[in-house]
């Protein structure tokens, strides 16, 4: 874990001196950004839409038992746009996206294909870490965003139809409850989370040796890794901005 994480590091200080050179190209981007969250995006917000109805479910009848209904809003609210959101959208897209992109650089690493960008004096982690990195740093805040409209929706939805709790009482709970700053946290997140995807898939991919059997392995242990490191991002940040404040 120390030494991959130490990989980790070099490889993002490679890819950060490649943008800054200027090489990087914006269509090269553009596709990694539709690869990684766009082609994520239906699944994501499936995944928002029911675990906020699962939450609703799950609160609804004991906060109307007690009397505290008007506090359900709220409480979706914050639970989405702190943790089920940006969590499980990183998940969902590291899952779908982030496997890919370890198996695409593996299979060019047992190929050769690394080696032969090399010899054209390309540098091959600058070539295909930075167009992920950013692209994932950029889109996935986007994705994580409308899910969290997603999710505070379809908490709505659910509370309505389960105890006829009212809307506007419903949006009126969000909206005291919610503050810009959690908003702001809850992208951040999804920035970091983004990154690390793009960032552990992707050298999982480049370190892997061997042949096919061996791309089977790194995808594997790439789905792994990333899952690992988001959660640890995850409490750090909680950490700092919600324990230490």
């Amino acid at each position: 874990m120390i030494d991959f994480f130490g990989l980790c590091v070099l490889n993002l200080i490679k890819s950060i001196k490649y943008l800054l050179q200027r090489q990087v190209r914006f269509a090269n981007v553009i596709s990694q950004a539709a690869a990684i969250s766009y082609d994520s995006l239906t699944i994501s917000l499936v995944i928002a839409f029911i675990s906020a109805a699962v939450i609703a479910i799950q609160v609804s009848k004991q906060f109307l038992m007690s009397g505290a209904e008007t506090y359900i809003g709220g409480t979706i609210a914050i639970v989405m746009i702190r943790e089920i959101a940006p969590g499980f959208v990183a998940l969902a897209i590291g899952a779908r996206a982030g496997t890919a992109i370890s198996a695409e650089i593996a299979n060019m690493q047992v190929t050769s294909q690394v080696d032969a960008m090399k010899t054209l004096k390309v540098d091959p982690v600058g070539y295909y870490f930075t167009p992920r990195i950013i692209a994932a740093m950029v889109t996935v805040p986007m994705v994580v965003l409308i899910a969290e409209v997603v999710g505070i929706l379809g908490g709505m939805f659910v509370s309505s139809a389960t105890i006829g709790l009212h809307p506007a009482r419903y949006m009126n709970s969000v909206w005291a409850w919610l503050s810009t700053r959690d908003v702001y946290i809850s992208l951040l997140k999804a920035s970091v989370f983004g990154a690390l995807i793009a960032l552990v898939c992707a050298t999982q991919g480049y370190e892997t040796k061997g042949g096919a059997k061996e791309v089977g392995i790194s995808t594997t242990q790439a789905a792994i890794l990333s899952t690992l490191y988001m959660l640890i991002a995850d409490f750090l940040i909680n950490l700092v901005f919600y324990i230490a404040k």
